[in-house]
């Protein structure tokens, strides 16, 4: 029994030192990985894209139920990188919002046009618009809220 002992120590001992030769790494190395990954690197240390809005809560009043509510969120990018809105997505399908495809420059503004029917929502309501950028955050909330005045049924 101890000789198979120092046997199995032996052959486990013999293969961690071969498969530790570095002589073959260097010649792994792909050289266009390596320019990617600088580019990569040097926006990455220019910091995340900032966000920053005109208002991130919109308060429409009171409305009468059948209404579409409308407003415009002034988006600006106050970061040093491209802000990117990947998507926008509303906790009802009621609130439909309409953001840039394109990347937001550092410096420049755009807009979030947001449409809220208001048909079927009678009394307080309140919306979330949730955006997803590439912010450090990464996610973004804006806010819809008011009170709809129910229709008198018959």
């Amino acid at each position: 029994m101890k000789k198979i002992t120092i046997l199995f120590a032996f052959i486990i001992t013999v293969s961690i030192f071969t498969s530790c030769d570095n002589t073959k790494a260097a010649s792994k190395i792909d050289v266009t990985n390596l320019e990617v990954a600088k580019k990569r690197d040097a926006e990455i240390n220019k910091g995340a894209a900032t966000i920053t809005f005109d208002k991130s809560e919109y308060d429409f009043g009171t409305v009468n139920e059948g209404e579409i509510v409308s407003t415009i969120y002034k988006v600006t990018n106050s970061g040093k990188t491209d802000l990117i809105i990947t998507n926008a997505q509303a906790t009802c399908g009621c609130t439909v919002p309409v953001w840039p495809r394109e990347a937001i420059k550092p410096g420049e503004t755009a807009d979030i046009a947001v449409k809220f029917n208001t048909k079927g929502k009678p009394n307080r309501q309140s919306k979330s618009i949730t955006l997803s950028t590439n912010t450090a955050v990464g996610k973004e909330v804006l806010k819809l809220s008011g009170m709809v005045i129910p229709t008198i049924k018959n």
